[in-house]
């Protein structure tokens, strides 16, 4: 982590946003107080079509008549359209 004034992210930015790019966390400051941390969005990696198959396969069997009777309890069947 390094601490930066607001005239060095100004006049720096884009060697500072390279830095960020490659994992750095800076703390801005502005008049020697702290007011902000900037640092890398941690982005979550997309699932592949085989892990994501392997996922599904680990989720419990749904019940479609158990399902229904449930929704039909709590939301009223008078109003369905149909099946």
């Amino acid at each position: 982590m390094d601490v930066i004034s607001q005239r060095e992210f100004r006049n720096n930015s884009a060697a500072i946003m390279d830095g960020v790019e490659a994992g750095k966390t800076y703390y801005v400051t502005r008049n020697g107080v702290e007011i902000a941390e900037l640092r890398p969005i941690q982005r979550r990696r997309g699932l592949t079509s085989e892990e994501l198959c392997a996922k599904h396969r680990k989720l419990p069997r749904v019940d479609a008549e158990l399902l229904r009777q449930e929704a039909d309890e709590f939301f009223g069947s008078e109003d369905r359209i149909g099946d």
